[in-house]
C-alpha cells in the first residue's frame, strides 16, 4: 500500500509539471504573436495606421525641390508673358500728328494783301521782316490754290508766276539772298493782287 501512494504522488506531480510547462509556453507564443502584430502595423504603413496622418517616408528634400520647380515654372510663364506684351507694343507703329490741311485761297491772300502798303530797301538793314514775311505769304498762297476745290487749273495764272519766282529764289530763305529777288518777289505779289481782283469769288 505505501508503494502505491507513493507511485500515484509521483504520477500527479509529473503531470502538474508538464501542465505548467504547456501553460508557459502557450503565453510565451501569445507574447510573440502580438510583438509581431505591432510591429508590422508599425513598419509597412499598413491598413491600422492612420491615413490622415502625414507619411513617414515624405522627404523634405523632395519637398523643397517640388517648390522650386512651381516657383521656376511661374517665373517662366510671367516672362513669357511680359516679353509677348513688349513684342506686342514693339509692333505698333507710332501715332504721327496729321499734317494741318491748307487754308483757304481766301484766307491765304488775305494775310498776302496785308503786305501790299509795306516795302524796304534792299541793303538798308530792313528787309529781313519784309521779305521774310511776303516770300512765306506767297507759298502758303500757293499750296491754298493747288489744294482748292476748283482745282490748280482755276488758278494757272499766279500758280505759274509763283513757280518761275520759286525756281528762281530756291529753298535758300536768308535776308541777303532774297534781297537779291526784290524786284522779283515784290512784282509776283502785286501781279497776284491784281489778278484776284479780278476773280471776286475767290477771296470774298
Amino acid at each position: 500500500m505505501p508503494v502505491r501512494t507513493t507511485a500515484r504522488s509521483g504520477m500527479r506531480r509529473a503531470t502538474n509539471t508538464t501542465a505548467t510547462g504547456f501553460r508557459a509556453t502557450a503565453v510565451a507564443i501569445l507574447a510573440a504573436a502580438a510583438l509581431v502584430s505591432c510591429t508590422q502595423g508599425q513598419t509597412d504603413g499598413g491598413l491600422r495606421a492612420d491615413p490622415s496622418a502625414p507619411s513617414a517616408t515624405a522627404s523634405p528634400s523632395a519637398d523643397r525641390a517640388e517648390n522650386a520647380d512651381q516657383a521656376e515654372n511661374a517665373d517662366s510663364v510671367e516672362n513669357a508673358d511680359q516679353a509677348e506684351q513688349a513684342a506686342g507694343e514693339a509692333t505698333e507703329e507710332p501715332t504721327v500728328p496729321a499734317e494741318p490741311a491748307p487754308e483757304l485761297v481766301r484766307d491765304a491772300f488775305a494775310t498776302l494783301q496785308a503786305t501790299l502798303g509795306e516795302t524796304c530797301t534792299p541793303g538798308a538793314g530792313d528787309c529781313a521782316y519784309f521779305l521774310g514775311r511776303v516770300t512765306q505769304e506767297l507759298t502758303e498762297l500757293d499750296q491754298a490754290m493747288r489744294a482748292d476745290p476748283k482745282g490748280p487749273g482755276h488758278f494757272k495764272q499766279p500758280l505759274a508766276d509763283m513757280k518761275v519766282l520759286f525756281g528762281k529764289v530756291g529753298k535758300d530763305r536768308s535776308t541777303p539772298h532774297l534781297e537779291k529777288f526784290f524786284t522779283e518777289i515784290v512784282s509776283t505779289r502785286d501781279g497776284i493782287n491784281t489778278w484776284m481782283q479780278d476773280h471776286p469769288d475767290d477771296y470774298r
